[in-house]
């Protein structure tokens, strides 16, 4: 088994959401980026890196004290700039993969990222998880893919496009959850 870190995605403004989402808290008090940073490190993730962006400093005080966080300066640039910033902290380290989560998906529990952990966290893999036959979140990649990924990254598009091309196993998680990405409603946190 290779060094598997974890990263949350939380560096947007959330507009349709009508704000960031990484400053979120739910109905019980947890903050969104802390249970994402909770999920990947009870899945197997370890350390986890969190990307702020759009209102990085209340963001930051809502981080747990042991996940390591990347501000993306460019995060209004989209989803590929976060990607950036995380390529660019995580090739020096010695993470042989990662698993990438994005902050907005609540529902998404410990037990779907151990399942796409457990495709494999050496360099090679490549798998993401599946809800109702549409690809989703989180996203297991290790580091031999890294690069090809982020000449592909451009505007607000994330890696969909690259984890298509390279054929990423998809990992059905559908028994586990509903993968739901929460954009614009705050209902039910």
């Amino acid at each position: 088994m290779g060094e598997l870190h974890g990263l949350v995605l939380a560096a947007g403004a959330g507009r349709r959401l009508g704000r960031p989402k990484a400053t979120v808290v739910d109905a019980h008090g947890e903050p969104w980026v802390a249970r994402a940073v909770r999920v990947l490190r009870e899945g197997g993730c370890d350390p986890v890196h969190v990307v702020l962006g759009a209102d990085a400093d209340t963001a930051r005080a809502l981080v747990p004290a042991e996940a390591r966080v990347v501000v993306a300066d460019d995060w209004a640039d989209g989803m590929s700039a976060s990607l950036r910033t995380w390529l660019l902290a995580v090739a020096a380290t010695s993470a042989d993969a990662v698993l990438l989560h994005l902050v907005a998906r609540p529902a998404v529990g410990a037990d779907v990222v151990a399942r796409v952990a457990a495709r494999g966290s050496g360099p090679d893999a490549l798998a993401r998880a599946e809800f109702s036959s549409r690809p989703g979140h989180p996203v297991l990649m290790g580091r031999d893919h890294w690069s090809a990924c982020a000449a592909t990254l451009t505007g607000d598009r994330g890696a969909h496009a690259y984890l298509t091309a390279a054929s990423a196993t998809a990992v059905a998680c559908d028994d586990l959850a509903s993968g739901e990405d929460r954009d614009t409603s705050l209902e039910g946190t």
